[in-house]
């Protein structure tokens, strides 16, 4: 705001605050904040935003790298069969898996929930330990496991008069492992989540749906439900995300065996950039997911903005 003191040679002299120096704005808190976060937009563009920005340009050229081809690489896919088959798996690999996660991840976080504090802190701990284990590691344990001449699964199901099963080698059972290596390692993602949103419930609204008379199923479906609702939509969306995309666990327990029937997009864009050599075609395999991850997640997020309404 200025003030008009006084006419000076027929100019009005006007009294302003004083400009601030360069350091001294470079000192202001908002400033503070751009230097705070510099580090991490950094680690962003350079770990996240120039490697995908990089993968579509690579997508438009040659096997050389020497020609831009345009859609080429994009369009000699929907002729393969081996890429569609790759695209049946992925989505039948996420949609199990993510189904299976959500629903095991609510049962356990409800069975904690109504336990004591003590109990709680101990098997909440425990229960963790599957998503705390680096993947890599935890797949090979499960390799082990699956592994047809000391597979510990054979040998009690022939203990119990069964059959041993070829878990890695037959097509059916190579993805049935693939998808219970990955309910277990993400199970205890969704269970934290739910008992964290479980907590957040006030007690007050069970104790009037118990006076009104309802039952456990009832208070699960007219107040527990509906209050984890938005949680439970964002948790499926994130976990269908990195699901989707995941490259561990296939990558070590059958390399996408047999015959291709285990290959998620991650493995297929590895096989085919890395291990054959041809980076822009295995950069369009890749790309094949961001279109579909994007109408996933637009799809759950209005249904999240839908319910809050």
């Amino acid at each position: 705001m200025v003030t008009i003191r006084s006419m000076v040679n027929g100019r009005p002299a006007v009294s302003a605050k004083p400009r601030l120096s360069l350091l001294s704005r470079l000192r202001s808190r908002r400033w503070a904040a751009y230097w705070m976060i510099l580090p991490l937009v950094v680690l962003i563009v350079g770990l996240v935003v120039y490697p995908f920005v990089y993968s579509v340009y690579l997508s438009f050229e040659n096997k050389a790298e020497t020609k831009f081809v345009g859609l080429q690489n994009y369009t000699k896919l929907l002729y393969y069969d081996t890429f569609w088959l790759v695209t049946g798996n992925s989505f039948r690999f996420t949609l199990t898996a993510v189904f299976f996660k959500a629903t095991l991840g609510l049962i356990l976080a409800l069975i904690l929930n109504n336990l004591p504090i003590g109990g709680q802190r101990l098997w909440r701990g425990v229960s963790l330990i599957p998503w705390v284990m680096p993947l890599a590691l935890s797949s090979m344990g499960w390799w082990w496991i699956f592994e047809p001449t000391h597979s510990a699964i054979n040998w009690i199901l022939v203990q119990l008069g069964g059959s041993p099963k070829p878990w890695l080698s037959d097509p059916f059972w190579a993805r049935v492992a693939c998808i219970v290596t990955n309910i277990w390692y993400g199970t205890p993602f969704f269970m934290i989540m739910y008992l964290a949103g479980l907590k957040s419930i006030p007690e007050s609204l069970y104790e009037a749906a118990q006076i009104d008379g309802a039952r456990a199923l009832q208070r699960f479906r007219y107040v527990t439900f509906p209050m984890l609702s938005k949680l439970i939509g964002i948790t499926v969306m994130f976990s269908t995300i990195v699901t989707f995309a995941n490259f561990d666990i296939v990558r070590i327990l059958t390399r996408g065996g047999p015959r291709y029937t285990t290959h998620l997009f991650g493995t297929y864009a590895f096989n085919i950039g890395i291990e054959a050599g041809h980076l822009p075609r295995g950069s369009a395999v890749a790309l094949f997911m961001v279109p579909v991850l994007g109408v996933a997640a637009f799809f759950i997020l209005r249904n999240i903005a839908r319910g809050e309404e």
